[in-house]
């Protein structure tokens, strides 16, 4: 097998549709076969009658892993009701001339052409530098029209971008050509000027890349050994590379799977079986057979590229984890905490199953695991009530703080060809920050079942126990024209220890009075801004969606509200009036299903939070992702149905007594994210290592080891890129 020699002396073929496909071994390599029998030694046998049969039969049959991996995924746009039943205003001639800027500002691309009416506004502000100031957006916020098409992408063909608002989705138009002719528009030897969003999207996800060189351009020099392989991109996959590369880097994991001694007993569907697969992961990545250096990549003075692995391939565990789950079965793009969190979950249900089959079998899940402490206190009666919750993770809100610009700035980026916004500064935050604001004291407005006051509750949420490993997502995003958008926050962890004991719930004060057990406080009812209401009101929505829109918003401001409700106009509920005589914020008390907080809890969201925000939305999903995102502060509600403390036992510390040691961490391997979506670009994972001399990983201090999929190189800028790290995992000191 040798390497192919690439020629570039044509063009690359034009992306035609939204798909990215994994390099196959006959992309990279020119295969020949011999046949010999392996048992007089005799090779360069011919191929003849039956025996080419078989030969041919060998060579085409498909692994378990090739039946099931796809090699590509692939958008499908369909039509929908808007596109299919679009009416149009009355029909005039739209001169050339007028087709030339947006309406509204002087841009002359990223143009959308509303079909209804005729309006011509420029688009949001897209991946690959594409500008746009959002007025075709909020043309549709003002008017209601759903369907736009973008000018640069009309072909004599006629295909075209076409984006339905009210479904907020990239959708067909079969009826384009007589849309367009209804406004004067010939597509007739039309070209295509700038590139479809189908386009943009590939464009972006082929070209994501981590940079393998030092500052100062060497290349980073390649790992290899137990514990330094790399892991195939099997095609948007690099999210779950990342993550198995940390959780294996843990000494409870590789404890737990990594047996070479341990022969394992005889199963019948071995794909299928996710210890087996994780057993299969872990020898991989573990023992060292197959980090070596790619033999079919040669170096020389004339070439930097140096020969790193071929790396393993997980297609078969990645099946077993994506089975029958709606994302993560697709070869689509995904966020590798709620990755993480599925795994977990899926780990803990197999182990039940393995104590049968395996000798010592212990859930490397539990060193994850820790409880949190709720505190209510009552403003007026000082009356309190504890609640605990098990956690397996925190996911802690990064405050956003730009740093402004100075007036000089503007003037300098004042140029012909500068239309795009200047990149925005954030002040660093620290970690302890985030935490600090997690466990912070808050107020909330409840009524005390106790004494009747409506002054409210103070709510503090800190550590019972602490874990052996700390897994902290930072969420560092914002609404950004009702998307949540990822923002460039630095986070500063010190290179010392993280000390979290200033976070630990402190023994319960023994002359506290308890709030009786069969009460629990009352929500204030819901009021909504009446400024707020006012304007929604005077623009034609009827009271009952207004409020609906205020208190799923967060009661904020008209503007907000209004773009909430034209997301969630086809809600079936969206004219039932709110019960404002208290309950759960203005909405009844519901019974929340713990599969619904099981389904957010996917999604990166703790349960105390997954639980509040399905009490404020009356148990509905999608509206509980939606108040989440208005709410990101939220702590949550802890669970209602844990006993409270007695007077008898809250003078005794509420942590366990064995859970006295210091709650002292350091930061051992970072999970980093390079793109504006956690649904795009690309994933990678920082661990710190012993990295010996020449690159064997024994006896050396401890480094950053970058993994990039199949590429595993010492150093990197692991120091700088913890400050922009996705997800955190640490580890507690003396355990």
């Amino acid at each position: 097998r040798t390497r192919k020699r690439k020629h570039r002396d044509e063009p690359p073929q034009k992306l035609s549709k939204l798909a990215i496909s994994a390099e196959t071994e006959e992309d990279r390599y020119e295969t020949e076969t011999d046949l010999r029998c392996l048992e007089c030694g005799v090779e360069g046998l011919k191929r003849e009658g039956k025996v080419d049969e078989v030969v041919e039969g060998v060579l085409r049959a498909n692994t378990f892993s090739k039946q099931e991996e796809v090699k590509a995924w692939e958008l499908e746009l369909t039509p929908c009701e808007h596109t299919l039943c679009l009416e149009q205003e009355a029909s005039r001639q739209i001169g050339s001339g007028d087709l030339g800027h947006c309406g509204e500002c002087e841009l002359k691309e990223n143009l959308w052409l509303c079909l209804t009416c005729g309006n011509l506004g420029c688009g949001r502000k897209q991946m690959g530098g594409v500008t746009g100031n959002n007025h075709q957006v909020e043309h549709n916020q003002k008017t209601g029209h759903p369907v736009a098409v973008k000018l640069g992408s009309i072909t004599a063909e006629g295909n075209a971008d076409i984006y339905c608002y009210a479904c907020d989705e990239e959708r067909t138009d079969s009826d384009l050509v007589l849309h367009l002719s209804h406004w004067g528009i010939d597509i007739a030897g039309r070209e295509k000027t700038e590139k479809s969003l189908q386009e943009l999207n590939v464009e972006q996800n082929m070209s994501w890349d981590f940079s393998m060189t030092t500052a100062d351009g060497k290349e980073l020099t390649a790992m290899f050994g137990p514990g330094f392989t790399g892991l195939k991109n099997l095609g948007n996959s690099c999210y779950l590379n990342s993550v198995l590369q940390s959780l294996f880097s843990m000494p409870e994991f590789a404890k737990r799977y990594y047996r070479p001694d341990e022969d394992v007993p005889a199963t019948g569907k071995p794909a299928e079986d996710l210890e087996i697969q994780l057993r299969k992961v872990a020898d991989g990545l573990l023992s060292g057979r197959y980090s070596v250096p790619e033999t079919d990549v040669a170096t020389s003075e004339d070439t930097p590229e140096q020969p790193h692995q071929r790396g393993l391939a997980p297609a078969m565990l990645k099946y077993l984890i994506g089975r029958g789950h709606e994302e993560f079965s697709t070869m689509r793009q995904q966020d590798s905490f709620e990755l993480l969190l599925h795994l977990l979950k899926l780990v803990t249900r197999s182990q039940q199953s393995a104590k049968s089959q395996y000798k010592d079998t212990s859930d490397p899940v539990d060193a994850f695991c820790f409880a949190m402490e709720q505190k209510l206190q009552c403003l007026s009666c000082k009356k309190v009530r504890y609640s605990q919750d098990s956690m397996e993770n925190l996911s802690v809100a990064v405050p956003i703080r730009r740093i402004p610009k100075p007036d000089t700035d503007t003037a300098m980026t004042d140029a012909p060809n500068s239309s795009e916004k200047p990149k925005e500064d954030f002040e660093p935050v620290t970690l302890e920050e985030c935490l600090t604001s997690f466990t912070a004291e808050d107020t909330v407005e409840l009524t005390c079942p106790s004494c009747s006051s409506k002054d409210g509750f103070s709510k503090q949420t800190r550590f019972l126990t602490f874990p052996t490993i700390l897994a902290i997502n930072a969420r560092r995003f914002e609404i950004v024209n009702w998307v949540p958008t990822k923002q460039d926050v630095p986070v500063i962890v010190s290179n010392n220890a993280l000390d979290l004991e200033r976070f630990r719930a402190p023994p319960h004060d023994p002359s506290e009075e308890l709030l009786p057990e069969d009460a629990a406080p009352d929500k204030a009812a819901f009021v909504p801004n009446q400024g707020a209401l006012d304007s929604l009101l005077a623009m034609g929505f009827p009271q009952p969606r207004c409020e609906r829109a205020l208190h799923a918003t967060g009661n904020s401001d008209a503007e907000t509200a209004m773009s909430w409700l034209f997301e969630h106009m086809e809600d079936p509920d969206i004219d039932t009036p709110l019960d404002i005589g208290g309950g759960a914020g203005g909405v009844p008390d519901v019974a929340v299903d713990d599969e619904k907080i099981e389904n957010l809890g996917a999604m990166g969201f703790s349960a105390p939070q997954a639980r509040q925000a399905l009490r404020e939305t009356g148990g509905d999903v999608e509206r509980a992702v939606d108040w989440l995102f208005s709410h990101p502060d939220a702590t949550g509600e802890f669970s209602s149905d844990a006993a409270p403390a007695d007077a008898s036992t809250s003078a005794a510390p509420s942590a366990p007594a064995n859970d006295i040691a210091p709650a002292k961490y350091g930061l051992k391997s970072i999970v980093c994210h390079k793109g504006s979506s956690i649904h795009a670009g690309h994933y990678v994972a920082f661990v710190r290592k012993n990295v010996g001399e020449g690159g064997k990983g024994t006896n050396g201090k401890e480094e950053w080891v970058l993994f990039n999929d199949e590429k595993v190189a010492k150093g990197g800028d692991g120091d700088e890129l913890q400050k922009f790290a996705y997800v955190y995992f640490f580890r507690r000191e003396g355990v």
